[in-house]
């Protein structure tokens, strides 16, 4: 009799199972009783399996440095060092003002910040921004790619525009004022998170976990920003990536396919990086 009032009152979970990287996290809602409890609402369940998610991608993103990126890493060191320390420098100056172009000259068309909306709203919107871009994005490499080197220079600041600008609506769909200089830095470390070797990607994503104590110790103008390292880490990412764009005829589809999967990577990771912030999350 015990036993069958018991199992009367028997939990039932909700169990939502992802796998990340060879790992399944297994997440189980509140308890839910046949009576006195209602279920939880679909924007809570959905917070669930966004911290689930969340979960995996902090386990996929961090990682020792594998061999061949290590041999990769090195080799581009080497090349580098190759190159004149001025031509460096032109080559510093030049993305610092491109990429602060962009920066600043963003916040203007950007939309006002989005307020009141549960994290499922704030997702669907921003699934479609990624969308969008990465539509664009990839027109755009088609476009630049099947003209060959010429066109393939032009693609550089192109792309970098169409990046920048998907993560400012991708910010104001998060409730963030990109008006704000921290704001506006969040989505340098985002960018930088992105396209970087895996030590950097691992040092920066101890930084993003930990913003609010960043936060404090900002560098007083974004021109106090690791403009260098920025650089080299992202010219490096993408001269692996993209060099077969600058390849006549092949460069077209290559372009498209490349500025789509790199425009969808970005989009992901700033998923990840404001659900850090959402969730308050701490190491």
């Amino acid at each position: 009799m015990v036993l069958s009032i018991r199992k009367s009152v028997q939990t039932v979970k909700h169990t939502a199972y992802w796998n990340h990287t060879q790992c399944t996290i297994c997440l189980n809602n509140k308890n839910l009783y046949k009576s006195g409890v209602s279920q939880p609402s679909p924007s809570s369940f959905y917070d669930d399996i966004a911290f689930a998610e969340l979960q995996g991608w902090l386990v996929k993103t961090r990682k020792k440095p594998g061999f061949i990126n290590k041999l990769t890493k090195s080799t581009q060191e080497g090349i580098n060092s190759l190159i004149p320390e001025k031509v460096h420098q032109v080559i510093t100056y030049a993305i610092e003002k491109m990429v602060k172009g962009v920066l600043f000259g963003t916040i203007y068309i950007t939309p006002s910040p989005l307020y009141a909306m549960t994290l499922e709203e704030r997702e669907n919107k921003v699934r479609k921004i990624i969308k969008i871009y990465q539509n664009t994005a990839s027109a755009e490499g088609a476009i630049t790619g099947a003209g060959g080197i010429l066109f393939g220079l032009a693609d550089f600041p192109a792309f970098l525009t169409i990046k920048m600008k998907m993560l400012f609506e991708i910010a104001a769909a998060y409730g963030h004022d990109v008006k704000q200089f921290e704001e506006r830095l969040y989505l340098l470390y985002i960018f930088k998170l992105t396209f970087s070797s895996q030590e950097t990607r691992n040092k920066t994503l101890s930084l993003l976990e930990n913003w609010q104590d960043y936060i404090s110790k900002l560098p007083a103008d974004v021109s106090d920003f690791d403009w260098r390292d920025f650089q080299l880490e992202y010219r490096d990412y993408l001269d692996l990536v993209k060099l077969a764009q600058l390849v006549p005829i092949i460069g077209a589809g290559v372009g498209a396919v490349a500025n789509y999967q790199l425009a969808n990577k970005l989009g992901i990771n700033a998923m990840q990086c404001y659900r850090l912030r959402h969730f308050d999350w701490e190491i």
